[in-house]
């Protein structure tokens, strides 16, 4: 059979990218005209509002991407293997890609709500967690070759609450989060295209894609933020998508079990900052939930360097890492 033309994947990140960044302005205006914006104070560093437009300007490009790629197979408007194998693909996993993008909904609005009403941490989490469950009682999983339902849904429901609050912990930077995402989602996507598992790959490129589109206006200096809509959407995403591509599987030749630890070496700079975070704040007796400047990035300025070059260095470190596990 011939390979899934790649020129599908590039055109998944453009039209993400495209449909981002060209929303992100008018998600910044209404974010204006109703008052969704972080004041200065406390630990921040602007002097004037900024708007939290981000996270609907990605979930904006990665739905529209989606369901535009749906529309696309269904009228017949793309080549005849992508729409064999799409069609196939989506027929096989399309009611649990239908709950992913629900939960993607989901998690913005309960970062949307904290975002205005500065939730009780019990709350936040209580969202997380009903979210997660229904991602894994759609059908999507981690099992770690332990042949037990409950265990299943306790380390799946486990993972996407731990991806997810680490990436929300790593929005205390221009650019950190996203870019984070960014590399992540690329590593995932590579990975899946490489072993021919086309839809979880264009998945991936999509939220790359979203992602992309959003970083300009977000980085060195920005002119919108994330909020906690976004960096729980990021989160969130990059958990799922951690799931969805078969690390170990036989059939597609991928005999070695140790590769179920490529999600690990892919988000590893977030999983060791949110780590390191929680020690740090449990040792001092504080809420672990409870912001500082204890983070990988904050000790990176405190050596010296710039904010944007302290990002760029954890980028540069996530890149690299994504690279030798996706290899």
């Amino acid at each position: 059979m011939p390979a899934f033309p790649a020129n599908l994947y590039l055109l998944a990140v453009i039209g993400a990218a495209f449909l981002s960044g060209a929303s992100l302005p008018l998600w910044r205006a209404w974010c204006r005209r109703t008052g969704h914006v972080d004041d200065p104070g406390h630990r921040k560093i602007h002097s004037v509002p900024v708007p939290l437009a981000g996270g609907f300007a990605v979930f904006t490009g990665l739905a529209g991407v989606l369901l535009g790629g749906w529309l696309l197979v269904a009228v017949g408007a793309l080549p005849p293997d992508a729409i064999e194998r799409l069609a196939h693909g989506l027929a096989r996993r399309g009611v649990q890609l239908g709950a992913l993008l629900a939960g993607a909904a989901g998690m913005l609005l309960l970062g949307w709500w904290d975002d205005r009403a500065e939730l009780a941490a019990s709350v936040k989490f209580g969202g997380q967690l009903l979210i997660a469950l229904g991602v894994a009682a759609a059908g999507v999983r981690v099992t770690l070759f332990v042949p037990n339902v409950a265990f299943s849904y306790a380390v799946t429901v486990l993972w996407i609450l731990t991806v997810t609050n680490a990436l929300n912990f790593n929005d205390n930077m221009n650019g950190l989060c996203a870019g984070l995402g960014a590399i992540a989602a690329a590593g995932f996507a590579v990975f899946a295209a490489r072993h021919d598992q086309y839809l979880v790959a264009a998945f991936g490129f999509v939220v790359l894609g979203s992602l992309l589109g959003y970083l300009p206006y977000n980085y060195p200096r920005a002119s919108v933020f994330l909020g906690d809509a976004g960096s729980h959407l990021v989160g969130y995403l990059l958990a799922t998508l951690a799931m969805l591509p078969h690390f170990y599987s036989e059939r597609r030749g991928l005999t070695d079990r140790r590769e179920v630890l490529v999600p690990l070496l892919v988000l590893i700079v977030p999983l060791v900052d949110l780590a390191q975070v929680t020690l740090v704040r449990t040792l001092n007796r504080k809420p672990f939930w409870i912001g500082d400047t204890n983070h990988l990035s904050h000790r990176l300025v405190r050596l010296g360097l710039s904010k944007p070059a302290a990002v760029a260095v954890l980028w540069i470190a996530a890149a690299a890492a994504a690279t030798v596990a996706c290899r």
